[in-house]
């Protein structure tokens, strides 16, 4: 083999690896998308949406059925409203709730959705209604600390 075949396919190579680790850093960074199946958007409001990001999944029932893609402040309610885009293959019943949920004890926030029983499905544009916000880990914490901190209180003011 003479220096430019060597050359050439070390090129391919190199070019391959290069193709590999960009698909994997848009699989790994969430970036994929469904392809080209037809979606549908939706909306919903939360009080506290923690750390939820555009793009974060929408699971229901553990399997991934669309993504976030907007993620809005509406300043008359003050509540954060997420835009979701979900697949055509997955219909959802319109009293359906959605919830901001966490992976593990601190992993990533996803929105996970529970299938009501309405006859009627979730359209383009629909809102859903029936929502949960996030559990931030701070506050349960202070809660915990405050009650705590009441309870000893009480305690010893009993004694006294």
């Amino acid at each position: 083999m003479n220096r430019a075949t060597i050359d050439l396919w070390v090129g391919i190579f190199v070019t391959l690896g290069i193709a590999a680790l960009v698909f994997l850093a848009l699989k790994v960074g969430n970036l994929a998308s469904f392809g080209n199946e037809p979606m549908y958007a939706v909306s919903a409001e939360f009080d506290n949406i923690g750390g939820l990001k555009v793009r974060a999944p929408v699971r229901s029932a553990g399997v991934v059925v669309g993504r976030v893609t907007d993620i809005q402040f509406d300043t008359r309610k003050y509540v954060a409203v997420v835009s979701m885009s979900l697949s055509q293959k997955y219909q959802f019943s319109k009293d359906t709730s959605a919830q901001v949920l966490t992976s593990g004890l601190l992993g990533e926030q996803y929105v996970g959705l529970q299938a009501g029983g309405d006859d009627a499905n979730l359209a383009n544009g629909d809102r859903i209604k029936i929502t949960s916000s996030a559990v931030v880990l701070e506050n349960l914490i202070s809660r915990f600390m405050f009650n705590s901190a009441e309870k000893t209180g009480q305690t010893k003011g009993e004694t006294n």
